[in-house]
């Protein structure tokens, strides 16, 4: 179980490698066609800027590639922050249902009221143990938030 003042961390691991290797190699790839262009026979002629071009070009994909190993979720006994490709979301937990992992879903869920949800793409199935004690972790959290702001927890004073 998760104590009070503990901060529970996930991120992906096995998108993580893939999209760091895959911007090298798109970094390398573009380098490399860079080099032959000036070096090859195309019936075109290229310069300078043209080398340069490509090899930024090499360097804004694997940029791209590089948002993937973005996600991250970020919880406590107050909330949880979900990271993922492009935007950043804090939720408290009051405004959570639930937390979820659906039965051949790629990636966790958090519910909110009115049938919405937050994909966590931090916590994807490829991951298998490592998501599972993610996911335990946050649900972890979840339910102590929820138990401290039931009305029995409160000690209500008669």
């Amino acid at each position: 179980m998760s104590a009070a003042g503990e901060v529970v961390v996930v991120r992906p691991r096995r998108v993580l490698r893939f999209a760091w290797v895959g911007a090298v190699v798109t970094v390398a790839s573009f380098v490399a066609i860079a080099v032959v262009l000036r070096n090859s026979d195309t019936g075109v002629y290229f310069r300078l800027a043209d080398q340069v071009a490509m090899v930024l070009l090499g360097l804004f994909i694997a940029g791209g590639v590089l948002l993937l190993a973005r996600p991250r979720v970020r919880a406590d006994a107050a909330g949880i922050e979900v990271r993922n490709i492009l935007v950043t979301r804090y939720v408290p937990w009051e405004l959570v249902t639930g937390v979820a992992f659906p039965d051949g879903a790629s990636w966790a869920r958090l519910d909110l009221p009115d049938d919405e949800y937050i994909p966590l793409l931090a916590i994807q199935a490829t991951d298998r143990g490592y998501a599972a004690d993610g996911i335990a972790k946050v649900r972890a959290l979840y339910a102590a938030a929820r138990a401290a702001r039931s009305p029995g927890a409160q000690g209500e004073a008669r």
